[in-house]
């Protein structure tokens, strides 16, 4: 395995080079094109992605410690395809559109301003997670742990309480409605 630490990528295409089974840590990426990549293998610790587009990449057994993502584009990524131990991101103004989650234990993750519409948290641990200003858009919550969630200021969401546990989960009174789709009924204000 290749070990790169501290290095800051600035506008690098890494979709046609071969980085499985490299080892980056404390490094930033900016501006960087990692879409339909192999990232099979690799491990990323304590880095930053800024700017970047990492669609359609392959995450199998990539590892994610520690690891932040700013402003980036990440549709279809199956991150249920990554390595779990240690596994720790965050995102902050990012598009995760058709992400996949399955069965993840994603405790304490933070999703700020993110639009996560079509994204796949079935049977995912959502335990104290932070959902600040997201589009859940036909986002699928089957069987989810969401147990002391913040959900207030997210939108577009529809959660069946009966499917999943939302005890100590917290929602607002104007995005209530999406725990109650189910039901057909209409709530004026």
């Amino acid at each position: 395995m290749s070990y790169i630490e501290g290095k800051n990528f600035k506008g690098e295409n890494f979709t046609d080079q071969n980085v499985t089974r490299f080892e980056y840590e404390n490094c930033t990426f900016t501006n960087c094109v990692f879409a339909n990549a192999d990232l099979s293998g690799t491990e990323f610790s304590e880095c930053e992605f800024e700017d970047c587009d990492l669609s359609l990449a392959k995450l199998r057994d990539t590892a994610f410690k520690n690891v932040e993502f700013l402003n980036c584009k990440l549709l279809g990524l199956h991150f249920d395809d990554c390595n779990n131990f240690l596994l720790a991101f965050n995102f902050k103004n990012c598009v995760l559109k058709f992400a996949s989650f399955y069965k993840m234990k994603l405790k304490n993750v933070y999703f700020e301003d993110c639009k996560l519409e079509e994204a796949e948290f079935v049977e995912t641990d959502l335990t104290k997670a932070t959902f600040k200003n997201c589009d859940l858009k036909r986002t699928v919550f089957e069987n989810t742990i969401l147990e002391g969630a913040d959900l207030q200021t997210s939108f577009n969401f529809t959660i069946d309480p009966e499917n999943n546990r939302i005890g100590r989960a917290k929602f607002s009174t104007q995005n209530i409605a999406g725990l109650l789709d189910k039901y057909n009924i209409v709530i004026e204000p």
